[in-house]
């Protein structure tokens, strides 16, 4: 399998990583620097900049259009990065097929389709450690489930998946994505779908229970204003530029906060 890292046109040594300078924040564990990526056409997202503390969630918002999506994309290696660099625990990983970034510390939930909906749980759990020893998975298993006290109950119970609400499945999901102990979660519009209540349990319970146990998370989300109040800090993307970069105490403080996110940022989460 070709991993495209040789062909990005900006070494990570041209690029200064600025980012890690940020004041009063942890050691970066994920780095993202210079990164412009597209479809073919001008770049959907340009020049951007992030960084993923040791411990922290981090939230990237912003309007419909934005680039989220692409940026996604471009850091898990399903899209390639045209420049800039993606750098895990200081080593440069852009392009690197999704595959290959589990074995070396990313997990990703995506949007739709993170789950098995004809299998049970632990079928589940048993393919988001494919890379383990039979023994290794059992073990992985059962930590997991104890985080999750309702999953638990229902791998006992042997329940498929499809017979599972809305909110037990994205729990599975992140439970799978937890098999592999990401050193980094990325997790992409986890709330998309959800009813209102079960949207603000996973952002207000789940994720930041997942950050307890050392996790780094990078959300993408629409439910801006929920998903900055759980997090540490904050980057807010408009037309595939990062507009603001800042804490989510401070961009939830900001009065332009509206305008900038074209008159669509709210706290309303009906």
């Amino acid at each position: 399998m070709h991993i495209w890292q040789d062909d990005v046109s900006t070494s990570h040594d041209d690029i200064e990583l600025s980012l890690a300078a940020d004041h009063g924040r942890p050691e970066p564990i994920l780095q993202v620097a210079g990164l412009s990526a597209g479809y073919g056409g001008p770049p959907i997202v340009s020049e951007l900049d992030l960084t993923v503390g040791k411990g922290e969630v981090v939230t990237i918002v912003g309007p419909n259009g934005a680039g989220k999506s692409t940026l996604v994309k471009t850091i898990i290696g399903e899209l390639r990065a045209s420049s800039g660099v993606v750098m895990l625990a200081g080593t440069p990983v852009t392009s690197v097929p999704t595959e290959l970034l589990v074995r070396r510390g990313i997990g990703y939930v995506p949007q739709r389709n993170d789950v098995f909906g004809m299998l049970t749980v632990r079928e589940n759990l048993e393919i988001g450690g494919y890379l383990l020893s039979k023994r290794e998975v059992g073990r992985r298993i059962e930590e997991t489930l104890s985080y999750f006290p309702r999953l638990e109950e229902l791998a006992a119970r042997r329940v498929l998946v499809s017979k599972m609400s809305g909110g037990e499945r994205k729990m599975l999901a992140l439970a799978r994505a937890l098999m592999m102990r990401p050193e980094v979660l990325i997790l992409d519009e986890p709330t998309a779908g959800l009813a209102v209540q079960v949207a603000k349990t996973v952002l207000h319970e789940q994720v930041p229970a997942l950050a307890e146990r050392g996790v780094s998370i990078l959300l993408i989300e629409q439910r801006a204003a929920d998903a900055l109040e759980i997090s540490n800090w904050g980057y807010v993307l408009v037309s595939g530029m990062v507009r603001i970069s800042a804490s989510a105490s401070e961009i939830l403080g900001r009065k332009d906060i509206g305008e900038i996110f074209l008159g669509k940022f709210s706290t309303d989460t009906r």
